[in-house]
């Protein structure tokens, strides 16, 4: 191990998000440029010697997603061919995790590909948070380690909330119960869940009804990411009619595409509070959306990474 180096890069994905882990561990990024050429393809160039070094690359590949991905590819082949020892990926927001099984004939199974592609442009390991579904750490071959959220969530709601009583954490779907129950153990809060039925396919209509009591409750939605926010705005007027009075909603990945911040700024959420792993400057701007930063906890893990020591120990309950 000696001459071992921890070696932080970055692309263009989330460069406020680089700086703070670079902050938080007291490394400089590593130089590098990652720009264009005339035609449109991606340009990468290190431009400092990396043989030898244990390189951490901070890429998440959130929208625009194909750019993003595309840049994580081609820096980790120059690494590779830069003679580094390790590469890890950072990928904080894994895009395409939402295609990760055939729901209907005649779909690919786009985060299996994506594991692919990572893994054959030379990564040897891969960091991620808030995996949209935790079956998508088998689609690799390598070690992946998926930090969970509500480890963050709960000290950020304990300060923010003063007043627990009559709270109730709610799972917006069945699945994400699992995520849902271990932000409520921690919290020592009782849990609901949202049961979706989708009628007949074309109506684009979803049913939502209530799994637990959240009348006369103070309602936090759990979620892994907020997009186009309907199915959060939908989610929570049912919750408003089933006699909560007020909600809020936590998700890990803001993307809040479209007309996302208009939409929720118009519904009954008080608030909606989301990481920083995404940068998306118009929320950062916005009042109905609170950033945590992640920046210090990556940071943490990635140290652990990096000495050989264990990850779960940062997070209890694993």
């Amino acid at each position: 191990m000696i001459g071992r180096e921890l070696t932080l890069i970055t692309g263009n994905a989330n460069r406020p998000l680089a700086r703070e882990i670079s902050d938080a561990l007291g490394i400089d990024l590593c130089e590098t440029a990652v720009d264009r050429f005339s035609d449109g393809e991606i340009r990468v160039r290190i431009l400092e010697t990396v043989r030898g070094a244990d390189v951490f690359v901070i890429q998440p590949t959130c929208p625009p997603v194909n750019d993003n991905l595309m840049e994580l590819l081609i820096i980790i082949d120059a690494l590779r061919r830069a003679s580094v020892r390790k590469v890890i990926a950072v990928v904080p927001y894994y895009g395409y995790a939402r295609q990760d099984r055939k729901q209907m004939g005649r779909v690919p199974i786009s985060a299996r590909l994506v594991a692919n592609l990572i893994e054959t442009a030379g990564a040897d390991r891969v960091l991620t948070m808030d995996l949209h579904a935790g079956q998508i750490q088998g689609f690799f071959n390598i070690p992946v380690d998926n930090l969970r959220a509500d480890p963050i969530f709960a000290p950020h709601y304990r300060k923010a909330m003063t007043d627990a009583a009559d709270t109730v954490i709610v799972s917006p779907d069945v699945g994400g119960t699992a995520r849902a129950r271990m932000l409520a153990e921690q919290l020592d809060l009782p849990l609901a869940v949202l049961e979706k039925r989708r009628p007949p396919e074309g109506t684009g209509i979803k049913v939502l009804r209530v799994i637990g009591e959240v009348k006369s409750k103070r309602v936090i939605i759990l979620d892994d990411i907020v997009s186009s926010g309907e199915t959060l705005v939908q989610a929570a007027q049912t919750l408003l009619d089933h006699g909560a009075t007020e909600v809020y909603a936590y998700c890990t990945h803001g993307i809040f595409s479209g007309q996302a911040l208009e939409t929720l700024a118009a519904s009954p959420l008080k608030k909606v509070v989301v990481t920083n792993t995404i940068s998306h400057e118009q929320a950062e701007k916005s009042a109905i959306v609170d950033y945590i930063p992640v920046g210090e906890h990556l940071a943490k893990t990635i140290r652990r990474i990096f000495e050989n020591k264990s990850v779960s120990h940062l997070f209890p309950h694993y």
